[in-house]
């Protein structure tokens, strides 16, 4: 099988590890069918999709939306790689998902609105499915009514041209859709449990996702959560796009 290509952004190991371990195992993936590519740390080398079975994108301390002078030298750097190769990914229509960052790595490059007017707490939520999201490959198997692990600073507020919505919650209402037929971005976490996601509330204290003295608070609020249906769209994503 050709291999599917992780794309990261977490300059902390601890955290980049388990989520390459976290999309390798809800994705149904074993060694040797997930390559890793970190941004963060390094240029972005010459892809040959050919190459891949499907591009993901993990999830990211970047913001899309943040006004250019407050992004670093780093985020510039991997914005505009990620542009490049999506210019490619959406002109082929080549299999793509981007978790959380995906929305807005992929809404802004396709001149949807990504803004801070939904952003959520960290936490669970209940992630209702639209018409289209019923009927999509991806969700198959996926009851109507889910809870996901979210916890993020902004969403898409107003989808792309052309983009089809999936899923929303009462605080997102955005959050899936995709466009043409093989594009796809959630803002929930299909990779979270709940062991990944007390590691990140740990790792990312201090990055404003809520007052740093409520980390212990905030981790106790999500020990008791049951989420188990969003890493079934990993794995429907890994089936129907896994080639020869």
């Amino acid at each position: 099988m050709k291999p599917f290509l992780l794309l990261a952004t977490r300059a902390q190991d601890k955290a980049a590890d388990e989520e390459y371990a976290a999309f390798m195992r809800f994705g149904g993936l074993v060694d040797g069918e997930l390559h890793r590519v970190r941004l963060e740390a390094a240029p972005l080398p010459d892809i040959d999709l050919d190459s891949y079975s499907g591009i993901i994108l993990g999830g990211s301390p970047f913001n899309s939306s943040d006004a250019p002078a407050d992004k670093s030298a780093v985020q510039h750097r991997v914005e505009r790689e990620l542009g490049r190769l999506l210019d490619q990914v959406i002109a082929t229509d080549f299999p793509f998902f981007g978790a959380c960052y995906g929305v807005g790595t992929l809404g802004l490059h396709q001149g949807g609105v990504v803004d801070r007017t939904h952003g959520e707490p960290i936490g669970e939520v209940e992630i209702v499915l639209t018409d289209d999201g019923r009927k999509d490959p991806l969700l198959a198997g996926v009851p109507d009514r889910f809870r996901a692990f979210v916890g993020h600073k902004e969403a898409c507020s107003t989808l792309p041209a052309g983009a089809v919505r999936l899923a929303g919650s009462a605080t997102c209402p955005i959050q899936m859709f995709r466009l043409k037929s093989n594009l796809y971005a959630t803002q929930f976490h299909p990779e979270l449990d709940i062991d990944g996601l007390l590691t990140r509330i740990s790792i990312y204290r201090f990055a404003g996702y809520f007052p740093p003295a409520e980390a212990a608070r905030v981790m106790e609020s999500v020990r008791g959560s049951v989420v188990t249906e969003p890493q079934h769209v990993l794995r429907n994503f890994v089936r129907r796009y896994r080639r020869d």
